[in-house]
């Protein structure tokens, strides 16, 4: 089991409960050290004095800071440890949850570090399991302020896998405002039409968020270029260019397309034709079938294999298929064609109940 950072006292109202904290992530990946360039001597860092340029001892080592930060002279302020541990807020013990916000009102941009949260012994067990519970059923995180590693951090408690997970926030001066930071963005008129295209190809690309799904390529090519290093072997890659920007006079064409890329490839897939990996039949939900992966069934988004859309013809190869083979993004093409309302919304299960439904009272229409 990993070591707790940080242990002291949680509260809310007049509960309280002791806790530890523990680090919920870790970095991995190769570590790297420095040498010497074409000898095996490895590169240390010493803590010199800059006036002797000798070494100090860490036990002699304080810390300070200028007197004036906006002058330019050189006169600091030295500050011993003992004295940052006195104007320490709380004893650096204390978690006091002061106010419960709703969870969706703290953005991504707010978060920095996180942790697990937990009680530290049997006793302590009820009332953390009801303060999880609760914040579970109310949507809403407990605000509270802790002094770790001598600075205090503002910080959110939370439900998070079944337990209580503490999240270290940046304070308000410490996020940068846009208007402040980015160079002016020109304001633009959207077109419905882009506006709605633009939602048809998110709802086709939606997926469950699975983690477990992605990996750290950029590691893996580490990995392999270490290995072929010490087999005296050499790895190369070919270069990857950005895709072209897109201007507004191609948009539009361009997520057509996006919604087409997909669609062309599933076709020649069923019909064994064409399509990267030869003929693969996708899963019901959308996924990659046996002789490829998820990225090889999406495609490249249109790049290079989407044709202009014919005017008029036979009904595309998708709608003549059973819905249960479709993947989600021909199923929400339907559901564009069939003109079903809310379509960007739904999850395949509802697309495909959707689309049949449209289908029957357009074939009922058409009888009467």
């Amino acid at each position: 089991m990993a070591s707790p950072v940080w242990k002291g006292t949680l509260s809310f109202g007049l509960v309280s409960l002791p806790v530890r904290l523990f680090s919920a992530r870790e970095r991995h990946g190769t570590r790297f050290h420095q040498f010497q360039r074409d000898t095996s001597d490895r590169i240390r860092y010493r803590r010199v004095n800059e006036r002797t340029g000798k070494e100090v001892d860490s036990a002699e080592i304080v810390r300070g800071t200028k007197a004036d930060a906006s002058s330019g002279a050189d006169e600091y302020v030295i500050v011993e440890p003992r004295e940052m541990e006195e104007i320490a807020p709380g004893r650096s013990s204390s978690l006091e949850i002061t106010a419960f916000v709703p969870a969706d009102d703290v953005e991504a941009l707010w978060y920095d570090s996180a942790y697990y949260v937990a009680p530290e012994s049997k006793g302590s067990a009820k009332p953390y399991r009801l303060l999880c519970r609760a914040l579970e059923h109310s949507g809403r995180l407990g605000l509270t302020t802790l002094v770790m590693r001598e600075r205090q951090h503002l910080a959110v408690v939370g439900p998070q896998q079944g337990v209580l997970t503490l999240s270290t926030l940046w304070w308000a001066d410490e996020v940068r405002d846009p208007e402040e930071t980015l160079p002016a963005i020109p304001e633009t008129d959207l077109g419905e039409r882009d506006l709605d295209l633009a939602e048809q190809l998110i709802g086709a690309m939606a997926e469950e968020w699975r983690p477990e799904a992605y990996t750290d390529d950029y590691q893996e090519r580490i990995d392999e270029l270490i290995r072929a290093k010490s087999a005296g072997e050499r790895v190369r890659y070919a270069e990857e260019g950005p895709p072209p920007e897109t201007n507004v006079v191609e948009l539009t064409e361009a997520l057509r397309a996006s919604l087409r890329g997909g669609e062309e490839e599933s076709a020649a897939s069923r019909s064994g034709k064409g399509g990267r990996g030869g003929a693969r039949r996708g899963s019901a939900d959308g996924g990659a079938g046996k002789g490829g992966t998820a990225k090889d069934r999406a495609g490249t988004g249109g790049r290079g294999g989407a044709r202009p859309r014919g005017g008029g013809g036979a009904a595309p190869e998708p709608r003549e298929a059973p819905l249960s083979e479709l993947s989600k993004r021909e199923l929400s093409r339907l559901a564009s064609e069939l003109d079903v309302p809310g379509r960007s919304k739904m999850d395949r299960a509802e697309l495909e109940e959707a689309v049949e439904r449209a289908r029957s009272g357009g074939s009922a229409r058409s009888a009467s």
